[in-house]
């Protein structure tokens, strides 16, 4: 991973399946900071597991969004049984039971995820100008080829 700019068309190769999970938060409640602080604080703990043991985890990677409410994190996954094995890990568990105690059904924080499991062959990528990002931080990065000079030829659809 680099955050050196790569001039060119880059994409990446699908030939696995993957999962993107989509998990944010947000504050609906502005002045109860000690609601949702707590909430955001319990994610650099999470994140700094997931990059440390990537490999035996299966997390592939990640790219985070903070808006003036809403947090967004796109992250990449292995498998579904790596996701789901992880939700059950014991800082996922902590952080999980801190929230539901400490907020529960309180209207001052909310948080979501979305799950996609894609099939190999079912997802494309590209950048252009760009340091290795996205899908192309999560997976082998290649350069565009003539054979890959669409998105049609990149999803193999004829």
């Amino acid at each position: 991973m680099t955050n050196r700019i790569q001039t060119g068309r880059y994409t990446t190769e699908n030939t696995e399946d993957i999962v993107v999970f989509i998990i944010g938060m947000r504050i609906n409640k502005r002045l109860a900071i000690h609601k949702w602080l707590p909430v955001f604080n319990a994610m650099p703990g999470m994140i700094k597991e997931l990059y440390t043991h990537k490999e035996e985890l299966g997390f592939l990677s990640m790219e985070s969004y903070f808006g003036l409410k809403t947090t967004a994190m796109i992250q990449y996954w292995r498998s579904l049984e790596s996701l789901l094995a992880y939700a059950k890990n014991e800082k996922h568990l902590t952080a999980w039971k801190n929230f539901n105690q400490k907020v529960g059904n309180n209207d001052a924080v909310g948080i979501y995820h979305e799950t996609y499991q894609i099939s190999k062959n079912n997802y494309e990528s590209v950048s252009v100008n760009m340091p290795q990002y996205g899908l192309g931080k999560a997976l082998k990065h290649i350069p565009i080829t003539a054979g890959q000079n669409s998105a049609r030829k990149r999803l193999n659809v004829q």
